[in-house]
């Protein structure tokens, strides 16, 4: 009963709140250039770096209040939200040769990320593909403040 409470929470705060920066052209080529620019990485790739155990910082840019929807867990985790990125990475993660994968919900607020991490230097600094929402929808494990769950296609 409680992963399947857990699961309709998830499913609810994902679908609310989509594509907050669709629709408008300029965006879009914003959003474009930056995804092409740093590069994507999808979620089975990132699973896959987990799973071997290789280094890789997980970057969440979410406003504080939408961690609550949950987080990929990585033993290299970090949370700065997207507005205070330029501000306190170079603080937080000195070597410009890390493995850099950001995400958002969504993807949009990730790619901007990563793509200013690219211009402060940080050169494997990418985006994860599709964001939480992307993680979750295939299959893989959040971390949230009520145990790890995953999103499943059952009612």
């Amino acid at each position: 009963m409680k992963t399947t409470l857990i699961n309709i929470a998830l499913i609810a705060a994902f679908s609310s709140g989509t594509a907050l920066f669709a629709g408008h052209p300029e965006t879009d080529k914003l959003l474009t250039e930056a995804k092409k620019e740093a590069g994507e990485m999808t979620p089975k790739q990132l699973k896959a770096k987990l799973d071997k155990e290789e280094v890789v910082i997980i970057l969440d840019v979410r406003e504080s209040e939408q961690r609550a929807e949950g987080q990929i867990y990585a033993d290299d985790m970090y949370a700065i939200t997207r507005g205070n990125l330029e501000f306190e990475i170079l603080n937080q993660i000195k070597d410009k040769n890390a493995v850099i994968v950001t995400y958002c919900r969504g993807g949009s607020r990730g790619a901007l990320a990563a793509q200013s991490l690219r211009h402060l230097g940080y050169k494997n600094a990418t985006n994860l593909q599709g964001g939480l929402k992307g993680w979750a929808k295939a299959g893989y494990p959040i971390e949230t403040g009520l145990g790890v769950t995953k999103l499943t296609g059952e009612e």
